[in-house]
């Protein structure tokens, strides 16, 4: 057994723990920084990085197919080459993951190490035989797909976000099991590639957590590609049927029957093997690292940053954890989880962005509001690229005129929401964007005419 001792200890290299590395580094300290699998964390291996560049393959397929809409011709069918696809990806990410490695490497003061970190005590920490100690330790341990106990599960093969950037073949039929933002990403991803594809939702309708509004275009969107949709499924269960798997979903019912698997039923935290309780920190019913506003744990000298601590579960809040924890050790700034406003993207084509309050968190709030609203329809923009599926909406405080929320559900959406986004940190009445020049011809263009078109909402 090999002791050392460091200043600080990181357990995860994903997107907090790696640039807090850097970081603490640049500050004098020495640091271990500990990974079991891949560096890079879920964004660079599974997640944002690969999934996007299979979304833009997807995309492109897509425009190709509607290649006659805008008068251009091809010599013959769209044709999709997986292998050729899956090696773009592993291309884009494997560079993304080899950056970081080399960067690492090159910290004077940070050793890298891999393996399975465990808590000895709240201030030591074993991995293999190494046993690591330091004043500060920091956890970004991220989280993994959730695989609930359902009936005939362990009786098939079936994938998670994780297995399917592994997969070497084109499924010829794909059901997804769960209606919410990853499922819904690789339904329409693998639609697009030639798959036929079936999505199984328990809840009511699909993106639960969305506006009424936005789940109904949502689900407009999908079955215009051909995706067949049920929700309400109140009895899913699975089994083997030939070279294919059954899935049955509510009585009465078919089966749908398919080639492959998805399970996109939620997240678990990766905090149940650390042995946390060795150290005394403390967790929620869920398994989330209870944190303070700066990111402390309940014991002094530990945070958690990242999916593990509960607040967030994208890669930008993972970062935002990290400038959090940094600002309040090195720069002196007292930084704070709640500074910060709720912001995210489901990248379907066109990709929702959403900033702030929704619609129903407005009205359950009781607060006098406003909305303004338009469809794509009406956006220039949207018109001359041929892609109209979708709306814009704004909610606004009626009192203070401050903007409550935002969703645009249509062509750049994930990058046409940061303009109400930075007026919302900025704390700048809706006057401000209405007395906004956009440029034209953009789809940003008509916030400024949205928010000069402001009606109480009902």
């Amino acid at each position: 057994m090999t002791a050392k001792t460091f200043d600080a200890i990181i357990i995860g290299a994903g997107q907090a723990g790696t640039p807090l590395a850097g970081r603490l580094n640049a500050a004098g300290m020495s640091v271990a920084l500990i990974e079991r699998k891949l560096v890079g964390g879920t964004c660079v291996n599974t997640g944002c990085i690969p999934t996007k560049t299979m979304v833009a393959s997807a995309y492109a397929a897509h425009l190709a197919r509607r290649a006659a809409d805008y008068g251009v011709t091809l010599s013959g069918p769209v044709g999709v080459d997986y292998k050729a696809i899956k090696a773009r990806k592993d291309k884009v990410s494997g560079a993304s993951r080899t950056g970081l490695e080399t960067w690492i490497a090159g910290m004077d003061k940070c050793t890298l190490y891999r393996g399975h970190a465990r808590f000895e005590s709240a201030n030591t920490v074993r991995v293999g035989d190494d046993l690591l100690t330091a004043g500060k330790i920091f956890l970004n341990t991220g989280g993994r797909a959730s695989v609930p106990d359902l009936p005939g599960i362990h009786d098939i093969d079936y994938l998670t976000n994780s297995s399917m950037m592994d997969l070497e073949v084109l499924p010829r039929h794909l059901i997804v099991v769960g209606g919410s933002y990853i499922s819904l990403e690789f339904a329409q991803m693998f639609r697009r590639f030639g798959s036929d594809v079936t999505v199984i939702e328990k809840s009511p309708r699909l993106t639960g957590r969305e506006d009424e509004d936005v789940s109904a275009t949502i689900l407009s969107i999908l079955e215009n590609e051909g995706i067949t949709v049920h929700v309400g499924a109140d009895d899913i269960g699975f089994a083997k049927q030939g070279d294919d798997i059954a899935v049955t979903f509510s009585a009465g019912k078919p089966p749908a029957v398919g080639s492959h698997v998805l399970l996109a039923l939620g997240r678990t935290l990766n905090t149940d093997d650390l042995g946390l309780d060795r150290a005394g920190v403390a967790v929620d019913k869920r398994g989330a690292v209870i944190v303070d506003d700066q990111l402390r744990t309940s014991v002094p000298g530990i945070w958690a940053m990242g999916d593990c601590n509960g607040k967030g579960a994208f890669t930008h809040t993972s970062y935002n954890d990290y400038e959090i924890v940094a600002a309040n050790l090195l720069d002196n700034d007292p930084r704070k989880v709640s500074d910060r406003i709720e912001a995210y993207a489901l990248y379907i084509d066109p990709p929702l962005g959403r900033c702030g309050m929704t619609e129903a968190a407005v009205r359950k709030s009781g607060r006098r509001a406003l909305v303004g609203q338009r469809p794509m329809t009406r956006v220039g923009r949207a018109v001359e690229k041929g892609e109209t599926q979708g709306f814009m909406k704004i909610l606004v405080d009626a009192d203070t005129r401050q903007i409550l929320g935002c969703s645009v559900l249509g062509p750049g959406g994930d990058e046409a929401v940061h303009c109400v986004l930075d007026l919302m940190y900025a704390k700048a009445p809706i006057d401000t964007l209405a007395r906004a020049m956009h440029i034209h011809p953009t789809v940003s263009e008509l916030l400024p005419t949205i928010a000069q078109e402001l009606k109480p909402l009902a």
